[in-house]
């Protein structure tokens, strides 16, 4: 073998070591997390949940679920992105501040009895979620906040309440931007209105996670559910492409037992590159 083969064979060596290294340290990085995305609402803190999480990079749990700072610093160490629920616009009856927020209370939510509406324009509940609930939240050191019920405004936008309650969530959403990052559970009708009017979303979220795009719930005590309707696909799915346009994350929340459809889940999430979480069990557990 002459000297310019054998310094050529050295150099392909050389190139076929690096890339070999490239690989298995892409690989490495890749399979950290077996899932991009969990949301876990009725998990409380324990050593079964820190186990429940480990495959999830990005998780949704509530901090209120007994959390301590101690739990969300671990699961950080551990290179998740850990996303605190945050109740804006309804509250539970079994929150321990209830009782002190009955007189802003609207109508029972539907299917979820303990839950009642509230009415977001009232400066004192603004006041509550900014420099109350949501800063207990964020002593638990959670990069962020997954925020409900935002559709309190599509359910009162056609009543005396609506403006005030848009002007609200104005307020809050962008109070808690300035804390944390913001994933808005839902809120098409308030999301859509404001990227009319604005042409953007900056300022009010990083990004949204919409349930049943392609499910849909049809007894919610019995975990019994099905195919959503063409109609309701097609109308999330169009909410969805906004929040993309508007380059925020999208997040998709499906319930389903069915293999099938969550194959087709799968697959158009990939194509869009989406983040999604597949739950057999409605509340989240």
């Amino acid at each position: 073998m002459n000297k310019r083969l054998e310094k050529c064979v050295s150099i392909l060596l050389v190139l076929c070591m690096l890339l070999s290294c490239f690989v298995i340290e892409t690989e490495a990085a890749r399979k950290g997390f077996k899932y991009e995305y969990g949301v876990f609402l009725s998990v409380n803190a324990g050593k079964k949940a820190m186990s429940r999480f480990k495959d999830y990079k990005v998780l949704i749990i509530d901090a209120q679920n007994d959390f301590k700072a101690k739990d969300i610093k671990k699961l950080k160490k551990q290179g998740h992105v850990v996303y605190s629920y945050i109740n804006v616009g309804a509250v539970e009856n079994y929150r321990d501040y209830y009782n002190d927020y009955k007189e802003l209370m609207l109508d029972v939510y539907e299917n979820w009895p303990d839950e009642r509406w509230v009415n977001v324009s009232d400066k004192r509940w603004q006041e509550f979620i900014l420099d109350d609930l949501s800063e207990r939240i964020l002593k638990t050191g959670v990069d962020g906040f997954f925020v409900d019920n935002i559709d309190v405004y599509y359910k009162y936008m056609n009543t005396n309440h609506g403006e005030g309650i848009y002007e609200g969530l104005n307020t809050i959403l962008k109070g808690l931007c300035d804390k944390g990052k913001v994933i808005v559970n839902g809120g098409d009708a308030f999301v859509r209105r404001y990227y009319e009017e604005n042409g953007n979303l900056n300022g009010i979220l990083d990004g949204v996670n919409q349930e049943s795009v392609f499910s849909r719930i049809i007894d919610y005590k019995k975990d019994k559910f099905g195919k959503s309707k063409a109609d309701d696909r097609k109308y999330f799915l169009d909410y969805l492409g906004i929040v993309k346009k508007a380059k925020k994350k999208v997040y998709i929340l499906e319930y389903t037992k069915s293999k099938k459809l969550m194959k087709s889940i799968k697959k158009y999430c990939k194509k869009k590159g989406y983040k999604y979480y597949i739950s057999k069990k409605l509340d989240l557990s």
